[in-house]
């Protein structure tokens, strides 16, 4: 592979990893402008906003991504002029710096697909063009202001800043990289093509003076400096910022276009070393274009330097010193209160060095190799169990406690909280709950709670839609609820908690609830339910749950009650989870959502049915009993009902409903299981107990079979297959509901 290649690879290594920071840092930067809609005055939020937007302009200018660079620095300006109190935060201006990190978004999108869209160009103007017109007003404020000699530090800092009229606007930088500048992950013409993009590079000089012979080259180090003169209206600190990441690897000088020779004399003192070099670097300077004719003697540059270092400073970053300008001293209290204000930040990147990004196919690897570890694993104290070697069986056993951790381990790598997801929820309520004009409250609890990374993926689309629906059908206008006597603000809950080896997640509102009259109308027109059939209120609110079923006079573009409620069951049932709904008229919805805790290794219970081997989630088994005395006089049932201490419960013979004859002629064993509120016997032939089960998925052909879900191995090769808990539940309730019908209707007729 050639040296090529290898740069290649880093450089698009580089990129995935700046497409990964940006997208975090656009979620935080969203999150940020909705909690300044609601609180303007923390400063701490602005400053995460405004991080966050100059983090994605920095990092995209070193990989040369100029329509992302040009337009998040029109957002950066705003964000400056909010956290310097020019402009106010408004309603208006959070909308606008909202459409702008969708903008944002869509930029980047460009540079994963690698296609430029004129449509999105010209938004980009277009909204370039309205942050613009937020300045304005505040430039022309500022203009008008006399100036007052009272006025703060601040004030006097920001007109050391500015430049005369009459001069000329060419900074000078002097760039002195360090010599692990290169192997910290910097390189130095990105610093240099970024300045371009800030001004007009005019001149560039290169030094390679410390450039060691060819033998003693190391290629990772950086021997490298530079002298630029850069033509621009900016001031000090917007190019300052263009080497915010490389303060610590390289020595930055800026000197102002007002610079006196005295302050150009005093920085080739900071950049050299010998007088050799000194004069080197002077005469380039007058080949820059730079007077150094009216300089003073070098004693005082010396003093000039002496005092800034003593500040804890270099005159780097101070502008230029001149009968107008500030002390030095001045300049390195400002300097050192800027690393003050920035401390909170540096913490927060030394919490974040604790954490490392791993590539999710390589941890899917380790989770399958873990999965193959436990039906070995099995396989060996089965085989230990045959050969009837205590000290063997001993062994396998302190193996099989170890192959448990390191599976409890593996799957809690892939654990993610899911207030992640959570939070994308307060952008949607913002847009939609403005768009219908109602004033909603989003509640968030729970957010800590964890869920596979692959469930929180998935579940994201299902809650769009719960979340859209409350807000569009589920909580009323303002004038309605103040009608019902309820308050004005109507109230979303997203809440997410354990519950007994599963993930519970509820959307709940306080709006106008289910009309359960309306519904049960609706399902007798189409047929759905008899006009005489008897339904109880968790059975007529999941009527809304078939597809197409809507009870909603009109369909809007945002949602409609119970049209998708379908897809968005089997996407929950897809993931063996359930969907409940629980409704009160006039008082408000709860969709409660039970998923498992993972979708790669459960705890099962094995069982046998006419010699096939299945396995039932360990969380969904209520308990074992023997088979009723209602089955016994009538065994050729597939299903029916019987009496457990009090209570008629529907069962379902395995063995039946699959086509085979009981293996079993005597007795056999009923296995409660829960789906939901619901709760069923499983006839089965034997019991076998707990089982570790790694969850094998299904072929294409056997993907839509009735009541499995899939499969796994067991310690002796053999396929067990997983049963649909929640499929077979309904599967019952339909048969014996279906049965019993039948019987009434005999009776009706005798």
């Amino acid at each position: 592979m050639s040296y090529q290649d290898d740069d290649a690879e880093i450089i698009a290594a580089a990129r995935e990893g700046f497409l990964e920071e940006a997208s975090d840092m656009l979620r935080q930067f969203e999150q940020a402008l909705l909690v300044m809609e609601t609180d303007p005055k923390d400063t701490e939020n602005l400053n995460a906003a405004f991080r966050a937007a100059h983090t994605i302009k920095g990092t995209a200018g070193l990989f040369g991504f100029t329509a992302v660079v040009s337009f998040t620095h029109n957002v950066e300006s705003v964000m400056e002029a909010l956290r310097s109190g020019q402009i106010a935060a408004s309603e208006n201006l959070t909308a606008l710096l909202l459409q702008s990190r969708d903008q944002m978004g869509r930029l980047l999108d460009e540079v994963v697909s690698g296609a430029a869209d004129p449509d999105v160009a010209a938004t980009s103007q277009q909204l370039g063009a309205d942050l613009a017109a937020l300045l304005q007003p505040a430039s022309a404020s500022a203009a008008a202001t006399p100036v007052n000699v009272t006025a703060d530090r601040d004030s006097e800092v920001a007109s050391a800043n500015a430049v005369p009229a009459d001069i000329e606007p060419v900074w000078h930088i002097a760039l002195r990289f360090h010599v692990d500048a290169l192997r910290n992950g910097l390189d130095p013409l990105a610093f240099i093509r970024y300045l371009g993009l800030v001004g007009e590079l005019r001149d560039v000089r290169t030094w390679c003076e410390q450039v060691p012979e060819l033998l003693e080259l190391d290629a990772e180090s950086c021997h490298l400096g530079f002298d630029l003169r850069l033509h621009t209206a900016a001031q000090r600190d917007t190019i300052a910022s263009v080497f915010e990441f490389a303060e610590s690897d390289c020595d930055i000088h800026i000197l102002a276009p007002d610079a006196s020779a005295a302050d150009y004399l005093t920085m080739v003192e900071a950049c050299n070393a010998d007088d050799a070099g000194r004069e080197r670097h002077r005469a380039c300077l007058e080949g820059m274009g730079v007077n150094l004719a009216d300089a003073p003697p070098d004693a005082d540059a010396a003093a000039t330097l002496a005092v800034a270092a003593q500040a804890g400073t270099s005159v780097a970053t101070a502008p230029a010193a001149g009968p107008s300008h500030e002390p030095v001293e001045a300049v390195a209290l400002e300097r050192r209160e800027t690393t003050e204000r920035r401390a909170p930040d540096n913490g927060r990147r030394g919490t974040d060095a604790r954490f490392i990004r791993v590539r999710a196919d390589k941890l899917d690897r380790l989770i399958d190799l873990i999965g193959e570890l436990v039906i070995a694993s099995s396989g060996a104290q089965l085989a230990a169990q045959h050969e009837r070697a205590p000290r063997v069986l001993e062994a396998t056993l302190r193996i099989h406690d170890l192959v448990q951790e390191a599976r409890d381990g593996a799957l809690g790598l892939r654990m993610v909280p899911i207030g992640e997801t959570f939070t994308r929820f307060q952008r949607v309520v913002r847009d939609v709950s403005k768009a219908l004009g109602k004033d909603v409250e989003l509640q968030i609890t729970g957010g800590d709670t964890e869920l596979d990374k692959s469930m929180v993926e998935t579940i994201a689309d299902p809650l769009m839609h719960l979340v859209r629906n409350s807000l569009d059908h589920g909580i009323e206008p303002a004038e309605e609820r103040l009608r019902a006597g309820k308050p004005a603000q109507g109230r979303l809950a997203l809440h997410a908690y354990h519950e007994s080896g599963a993930i519970m997640i509820e959307v709940s509102d306080d709006g106008r609830g289910l009309n359960r009259d309306r519904i049960l109308a609706k399902a007798i027109e189409r047929g759905l339910v008899g006009a005489d059939q008897h339904l109880n209120d968790n059975e007529i609110h999941q009527l809304i749950c078939h597809p197409g079923f809507s009870t909603a006079d009109q369909v809007t573009d945002i949602s409609g009650r119970g049209v998708g409620m379908d897809v968005v069951k089997r996407n929950i049932e897809a993931l063996r989870g359930q969907m409940l709904l629980a409704s009160e008229m006039g008082h408000g919805t709860t969709t409660q959502i039970r998923l498992p805790l993972t979708l790669a290794i459960i705890d099962g219970f094995l069982c046998e049915v006419s010699g096939v081997h299945y396995v039932v989630p360990l969380e969904m088994v209520v308990e074992c009993i023997e088979t009723p005395i209602e089955y016994r006089t009538d065994p050729a049932r597939v299903s029916g009902y019987f009496d457990l201490r009090g209570d008629v419960l529907p069962y379902l013979d395995l063995a039946r409903y699959f086509g085979r004859a009981s293996a079993h002629a005597g007795r056999r064993s009923l296995l409660l299981v829960r789906a939901g509120v619901s709760t069923i016997g499983l006839i089965v032939d034997r019991l076998e107990g707990e089982h570790q089960t790694v969850i094998k998925p299904l072929a294409p052909m056997f993907k839509d079979l009735p009541g499995i879900a899939g499969s796994t191995i067991l310690g002796s090769g053999e396929v067990a297959l997983i049963l649909d808990v929640p499929a077979l539940v309904n599967q019952c309730i339909r048969s014996s509901h279906q049965q019993r019908k039948q019987a009434d209707g005999a009776y009706t007729r005798d």
